[in-house]
């Protein structure tokens, strides 16, 4: 492995004009970095991933690299592009191992970050870089969010949410688990307790349903909370699986490695929301996958769908005329997520759109002065990568408004 990843940071051609960087939503600077590790200055390398992205690690594997970093390199115009995900994989887990923590001079004032996904982790980082006392909330015991409860181990190890864990703690910032906002504790006693600002990157844990005859039946699970705790689940030997978005794809991995034999994606038409790489590992995997099935209800003998009809373009023009029972010893719907609304209910001001997300101005402010969010509670179900750049963004403007304040 450490060949292989020499060898491609000595396929880069520096670029003066990096598509790569370009390519990549937090604008990492790659051709710089692999220069670094070319020239033997590792720790170096690694300051220039972190400070740019706290989250290079973790966006290192769970990225879709193909159409950001790697799919946008000049060679892989005729060629094999620089998987420059490898050496950042190596180099950004080296500094964390190894990194000193340097902080501002403490400056006495509290902000607060509720959510402890990669959007928190991000923001709480940066603002305590800038010398204030950061507590960081979550509703769980680990750090990490969707990272550590909706990733499997076998494509992100746990073992590196542990090493920003040990970073945090050495910057100072505070982590309070198990702390449900909106329930015992409320926003506002966070201003009556003197935060001066409030961040909001509590993502999207509700599971969206389909409002079809069926969902509340004991063979019946949702993909969210499949991925937190497989263990508790008996799936039995068929399993099938509705979506095909990447939490899909997980869920189809992660069901095979803990008993089953027959695991099939089904989607409506023949568009695929999972990226392609991780397509492809679920079908290594043995996942089976079903396109023109339109989810009509469930039984206790499996899913019941229409079978779509297709024309030459792969467009649905229509469907056939008897449903179809397809039996599965279990069904698991994984067609999306949505935010939990317990902060609309008890936030006074705290505006929310149609689909629940909240509202944020550009500097990524809710409706509630002092109160920003970033991440996937504002847009849905996104990358890692775009919920730490706008982290970033809201951490800076969290820290104009406090100085100015």
């Amino acid at each position: 492995m450490a060949l292989r990843i020499i060898s491609e940071a000595n396929r880069c051609l520096q670029c003066k004009k990096p598509m790569c960087q370009e390519g990549c939503p937090i604008h990492t600077p790659i051709p710089k970095a692999i220069l670094a590790f070319r020239e033997n200055r590792l720790m170096e390398a690694g300051r220039m991933l972190f400070e740019n992205n706290p989250m290079s690690a973790v966006c290192s594997v769970v990225c879709d690299h193909e159409a950001q970093c790697a799919g946008h390199c000049v060679l892989g115009r005729k060629g094999s592009p620089v998987t420059f995900y490898h050496i950042e994989r190596f180099v950004s887990e080296a500094y964390l191992d190894r990194m000193k923590v340097e902080t501002a001079p403490k400056n006495g004032k509290k902000t607060a970050v509720i959510g402890a996904g990669p959007a928190g982790i991000t923001a709480a980082i940066e603002l305590a870089k800038a010398g204030y006392d950061v507590t960081l909330f979550d509703d769980n015991d680990h750090i990490g969010g969707m990272l550590y409860y909706g990733i499997p181990d076998f494509r992100l190890p746990k073992t590196v949410l542990a090493k920003y864990q040990r970073v945090m703690e050495e910057m100072g910032i505070q982590f309070r688990p198990n702390t449900s906002f909106g329930e015992a504790l409320r926003i506002s006693d966070l201003f009556r307790d003197n935060y001066l600002s409030v961040f909001i990157g509590t993502g999207v844990w509700r599971p969206k349903t389909l409002g079809i005859k069926g969902e509340s039946l004991a063979n019946v699970h949702f993909g969210v909370s499949y991925l937190a705790n497989p263990s508790a689940y008996e799936l039995g030997e068929r399993v099938a699986i509705i979506g095909m978005g990447n939490v899909a794809m997980d869920v189809a991995r992660t069901a095979l490695r803990h008993g089953a034999q027959q695991v099939t994606l089904y989607a409506r038409s023949k568009r695929i929301a999972a990226s392609q790489h991780e397509m492809e590992y679920a079908r290594l995997d043995g996942a089976e996958f079903a396109f023109g099935y339109a989810i009509q209800e469930i039984t206790q003998e499996g899913p019941v769908f229409k079978i779509a009809e297709f024309d030459e373009n792969d467009q649905v023009t229509g469907y056939k005329p008897e449903p179809e029972l397809v039996p599965a010893d279990a069904t698991i719907l994984a067609v999306s997520q949505a935010p939990k609304n317990r902060l609309l209910l008890t936030t006074e001001g705290l505006q929310a759109n149609e689909r629940g997300l909240l509202v944020t101005d550009e500097n990524c402010m809710t409706t509630v002065p002092g109160v920003f969010a970033a991440g996937d509670v504002v847009h849905g179900s996104h990358t890692v990568v775009d919920a730490a750049a706008e982290a970033k963004t809201a951490a800076a403007a969290m820290i104009k408004y406090m100085e100015e304040k």
